[in-house]
């Protein structure tokens, strides 16, 4: 395993997205110098980022500022998470996941820039699929196509962090199934679940911002899709019964909607990253869970104070 030197100038697309600004968060402590750009819609980013305000799509203005910052790190985490197997759900993963990432890797190519980590998706199918199981999986797999295209043709020296189900503190997509069952149960509303049978590979969110990291100072990656995971399978139904517990609660029901189709049943081959990396995840299930319940539950009583 190689690295390459330490702290530098950092660009980070999505800033205020979940895992975008757990990676801000991270990067200065280390001394990075971190740039954050944004659309014109996003939120605060956190204090030391640099924001920069330009769409992917606008490709004059990326190539200008990525000429005029130099990075030498991109990471790449905006886009869109729903997994919907809905038809709503085809173009804003096709825009926000593929044709963002095609204009991102032009413009970067263009500039010479050192290493680019994009997130991928555990949703990506193997070889061993007949297709994507959902817009989101097939945007996030064409993705990654042309990602290893710019590396075997033009040298783009580019590498994907494959990230499994994260979750944590934070978390902006309050629909996913963690944040949506702590919050009904502080709420006292009755949540919702299918059979709950599905096995996830559950990684919290500071574990993946440590890989992603790691990625970016790794030798030998370009071109690869690297697991950010951690290895062990664990049920919804179990996950709901474990923060039910945690929060002394009464385990719900299960069965009342139905299972999503071709779900993904995968883990990370978490040995093959560590000896790439020298990572591996150092939090436990119970641990992120509690973390996660401490945060969800200091934000209702903040929202209830305040009302008071």
């Amino acid at each position: 395993m190689h690295r390459r030197a330490g702290p530098s100038r950092a660009l980070v697309t999505g800033p205020a997205g979940f895992i975008g600004a757990k990676l801000c968060e991270q990067l200065r402590p280390d001394g990075w110098e971190v740039h954050g750009l944004c659309r014109h819609s996003s939120g605060l980013l956190c204090p030391g980022v640099t924001r920069w305000e330009c769409a992917l799509d606008d490709t004059d203005t990326l190539a200008r500022l990525l000429k005029y910052l130099r990075p030498e790190v991109i990471f790449h985490t905006a886009g869109f998470t729903s997994a919907a197997r809905d038809l709503s759900a085809v173009i804003p993963s096709f825009q926000a996941n593929l044709v963002s990432t095609v204009h991102l890797l032009k413009a970067a190519a263009g500039n010479a820039c050192p290493r680019i980590v994009l997130s991928g998706s555990l949703e990506e199918p193997q070889a061993t699929d007949a297709a994507p199981s959902s817009p989101y999986a097939a945007s996030k797999a064409a993705a990654t196509a042309y990602a290893q295209m710019f590396w075997q043709l033009f040298r783009l020296p580019v590498t994907m962090a494959r990230i499994y189900m994260v979750y944590g503190p934070a978390q902006r997509d309050l629909k996913k199934l963690i944040p949506y069952t702590i919050l009904s149960m502080l709420e006292g509303t009755r949540p919702q679940f299918t059979s709950g049978n599905r096995k996830v590979d559950w990684i919290f969110v500071d574990d993946v911002v440590r890989g992603m990291i790691a990625l970016a100072r790794a030798e030998g990656v370009e071109g690869r899709a690297v697991d950010l995971g951690t290895g062990v399978a664990t049920s919804v139904r179990e996950v709901v019964e474990m923060i039910a517990g945690l929060m002394g609660s009464g385990v719900p029901t299960f069965g009342g909607l139905p299972d999503r189709s071709d779900e993904q049943v995968r883990v990370a081959d978490v040995a093959c990253t560590e000896a790439m990396l020298g990572w591996k995840p150092s939090t436990t299930l119970r641990d992120g869970l509690a973390r996660t319940i401490a945060y969800y539950r200091a934000r209702v009583g903040a929202t209830v104070g305040g009302r008071r």
